[in-house]
């Protein structure tokens, strides 16, 4: 899961950004409204962590302007007021949920989890397709109920699929969402990565479940 978490006080934004990277999340990181907005525009993040009062432009400017736009990545604000107004404000503007600091850090990560629960229509962590079932908690896969292995990177690749299953997504979108904006490699990595993904996931199965779409990209679906 690919996150961005914007927030000018550093030492806080460096405790965060460590911590949601230990707990196995993709993470991007930035100390104002104007690079957060950046970011969110050219970039399809999972979801965004903005502080409400930044330099440049505020949490509520940011995500005006990103609604605007006709993005709705998915946002929690993080604010030291505690206020109905300010908490009706971000709601209204497009806001997923709020978060008011000083906050735990458990906290965060099942606000976290609740709002892509909701947004993606899961009632669980749990991501289901065909047999295969991943938990983006846990990060255990299991095929068919055996437990399959998967190295890093390709858990990232296949967490965005499920996530994003029945959708075509191209090499371009994928290549920044798993590999970050700033890889500078060929985008042939990810046939690599979906030969790998395939190998562990379709081979031997009659109904794949990762698709090519020619020209496009990639699809993971049942087959009917």
């Amino acid at each position: 899961m690919k996150l961005l978490i914007a927030e000018d006080e550093r030492s806080l934004n460096e405790v965060i950004t460590k911590k949601l990277k230990q707990e196995g999340f993709s993470v991007d990181s930035c100390l104002d409204g104007e690079d957060a907005l950046s970011h969110l525009l050219y970039i399809d993040y999972d979801l965004a962590v903005l502080d409400i009062m930044m330099p440049g432009l505020s949490g509520i400017q940011v995500v005006t302007k990103l609604r605007g736009q006709g993005k709705n990545t998915p946002v929690i604000f993080l604010t030291a007021k505690d206020t109905v107004h300010d908490r009706v404000t971000g709601l209204n503007i497009g806001a997923n949920d709020y978060i008011v600091k000083p906050f735990a850090f458990d906290e965060l990560i099942a606000r976290i989890m609740a709002v892509m629960r909701t947004v993606s229509g899961n009632v669980s962590n749990e991501i289901t397709l065909g047999g295969l079932s991943l938990n983006i908690d846990s990060h255990i896969i299991t095929l068919d109920g055996a437990e399959i292995t998967l190295t890093g990177k390709e858990y990232d690749l296949l967490e965005y699929l499920m996530m994003n299953k029945g959708h075509i997504l191209s090499k371009t979108k994928i290549v920044t969402h798993v590999w970050g904006y700033d890889y500078e490699g060929s985008d042939k990595i990810v046939e690599v990565y979906m030969n790998y993904l395939r190998k562990k996931i379709d081979a031997g199965r009659e109904k794949k479940l990762i698709h090519t779409v020619r020209g496009i990209g990639y699809v993971m679906k049942e087959e009917q």
